[in-house]
């Protein structure tokens, strides 16, 4: 559900930049004064690990769609709404500024429709009063599955609202809408059942990174390694396997209007996609070259997608978004300590 900048226009790309950082500001307050030290090293690896999980478009089928996990509620019932607000805000600039994966005009509107939502709405009113600090695979099920839901489908309709208000007349709020809302529950629903997976998994194998007791330091190293590597299984193996069909944001834009991709005359939207061309080193997820390029174009025709430079991209990937999000942590304990 990344939007690309033509779907919105520079007044509402601006307002929602405006939104976004005061959620931002907000966020790092919070976490200054609450975040557990030994959680700032976890931002940066579930960091790494959601992004490598973006990576994987699964299938929806008889739709010709796909989708693929948000992470924000994984975040917010690992790290706490805050420092998964931050982390997600992480992830989604390293895509924009890096792999083109995301408009520049539009990151704002990203990174609350993609982390305000599960951290701020799904997590602290559906999942935690519904499964607490519970192990029952019962309650973290339906706590998952309802969360999901809730957060995807609040996510694609302010998609939707963000398009009304930029006046983008090529997607009419009523067809647009019944597309987007529809598609994105079949998603959220997918998510819902990959979190209780992942969560309940967790309460059994490492329970200390959820709300146990602080492990020792062999321990949390141990996991952290664990899951860090898993990330770059994901991101230079799995990846390969993703579907190739489009996602439900790119699949509704082209169902509503009749074309793949909307174009527009602005002078700052043409700008800002001549930046990301131009700078962003590994545009679709793969290296800026002649020859990868032909090799991207080649592996779209076959399943799994073989591409060692999509790899190595994504691993890099990974590594960047790791460093972001746990600098980012550090950077703000070390301020509330010496404020």
């Amino acid at each position: 559900m990344h939007m690309a900048d033509a779907l919105i226009s520079p007044a509402v790309g601006g307002a929602m930049w405006g939104v976004t950082a005061c959620l931002t500001a907000y966020a790092a307050k919070k976490v200054q004064s609450d975040l557990e030290e030994r959680k700032i090293p976890l931002m940066g690896v579930l960091g790494a690990f959601v992004f490598a999980a973006q990576m994987i478009n699964f299938s929806i089928p008889g739709t010709g769609s796909s989708g693929h996990l948000g992470g924000g509620l994984l975040l917010a019932i690992l790290l706490g709404p805050h420092a998964a607000f931050l982390t997600i805000a992480s992830i989604l600039m390293i895509q924009a500024l890096f792999f083109a994966d995301g408009g520049l005009l539009a990151l704002g509107c990203n990174i609350f429709n993609l982390g305000f939502f599960p951290c701020y709405l799904a997590y602290p009113l559906i999942y935690k009063p519904l499964a607490g600090g519970s192990s029952s695979k019962g309650r973290i099920l339906a706590a998952s599955v309802l969360a999901g839901v809730l957060g995807l489908q609040a996510g694609a309709f302010s998609v939707v609202l963000e398009t009304l208000f930029s006046g983008i007349s090529e997607l009419p709020f009523s067809t647009f809408v019944l597309l987007m809302q529809p598609i994105h529950l079949a998603i959220g629903l997918v998510e819902g059942l990959v979190v209780a997976a992942v969560v309940s998994f967790l309460a059994q194998a490492a329970p200390h990174v959820l709300s146990g007791p602080a492990p020792t330091r062999k321990i949390q190293r141990a996991s952290l390694a664990a899951f860090f590597c898993l990330a770059l299984f994901i991101a230079g193996g799995l990846s390969w396997f993703a579907s190739t069909q489009p996602d439900g944001l790119e699949w509704s834009v082209a169902e509503t209007s009749g074309q793949e991709e909307l174009t527009t005359t602005s002078e700052l939207h043409a700008l800002l996609q001549q930046w990301q061309e131009k700078y962003s080193p590994f545009p679709d997820y793969n290296f800026k070259s002649e020859e990868t390029a032909e090799a991207a174009a080649d592996s779209k025709d076959t399943w799994p997608a073989v591409d060692t430079g999509k790899s190595v991209a994504g691993m890099l990937g990974a590594f960047l978004t790791l460093g972001l999000a746990f600098f980012t942590g550090k950077a703000l304990r070390y301020a509330a300590k010496h404020h």
